[in-house]
């Protein structure tokens, strides 16, 4: 039963998703999140253009909460959209990017359009990149694969599965359809073959020296308390002086009345 619950589940996400992919402009949005909240079911969106998503005066989101409702019955459906900070080290914002070059300057290019968007992503300060274009598409009389990659990235492991992004864009062209990959390993990524290597010359501080330091630091924070105790016995004495001529000024003025 729970087997059950997890397909449908998924199943009704991937409909939504492909249900926001048709009313959306085409390569507006990278990825889409579907949480839910007390109100209602909440749909982030994230983009590296919002002002694309949103639409002129909102349209955009009016029309997807209203089909949202319609077709899958959500009673109150949240859209919003987030804006991704690096859309550099985001795979699927950097495959939307080729394909539309791809459709703009044609697919001789195509070295020179894979070279530009891997140094961009290692210029984000990517760990590792790699982007392959491969199809009939690409000038040669059979379908051709070119591989771009920089830096260091995981092909299998735990790495590989879980922390690699990857994202897949097709571009139609008229000479064939090419197929765009990009992996990238974001620096945010804390490898575990990582090896640091300490520097011996460094002086460490011995035992003995950090024991000086801290009878210092003693010896210091007494001399500062006998300080505040000889400035109070000063003070005291004169506090008795003025009580006493308080008191003769009292004695004088019941006198004199």
């Amino acid at each position: 039963m729970i087997e059950k619950q997890i397909v449908k589940k998924n199943m009704r996400e991937y409909f939504v998703q492909c249900l926001i992919a048709e009313y959306l402009p085409k390569g507006s949005y990278s990825k889409i999140d579907l949480k839910k909240t007390p109100l209602g079911e909440k749909i982030i969106i994230h983009t590296s253009r919002p002002g694309l998503v949103v639409g002129r005066k909102g349209a955009n989101i009016s029309e997807l909460t209203n089909v949202l409702k319609n077709k899958f019955n959500m009673e109150n459906p949240q859209v919003e959209v987030a804006e991704i900070q690096e859309p550099n080290l985001d795979p699927a914002s950097v495959a939307e990017r080729i394909v539309s070059s791809f459709g703009r300057f044609g697919p001789k290019a195509f070295k020179s359009i894979g070279y530009k968007a891997l140094q961009s992503i290692i210029d984000a300060g990517a760990l590792g990149g790699e982007i392959v274009i491969s199809g009939r598409g690409v000038p040669g009389s059979r379908a051709k694969s070119w591989r771009f990659s920089a830096g260091h990235l995981k092909k299998s492991g735990d790495i590989s599965e879980n922390y690699v992004k990857r994202a897949i864009g097709v571009a139609n062209l008229r000479s064939g359809s090419v197929g765009i990959k990009v992996s990238i390993l974001t620096p945010d990524v804390v490898l575990p073959d990582v090896i640091k290597i300490k520097d011996q010359n460094k002086q460490v501080p011995l035992v003995e020296e950090i024991k000086q330091e801290k009878v210092e630091q003693i010896k210091e924070a007494k001399g500062t308390e006998e300080v505040k105790e000889v400035k109070e016995i000063k003070e005291k004495p004169k506090e008795k002086k003025t009580k006493k001529k308080e008191a003769k000024k009292e004695n004088e003025e019941e006198k004199s009345s």
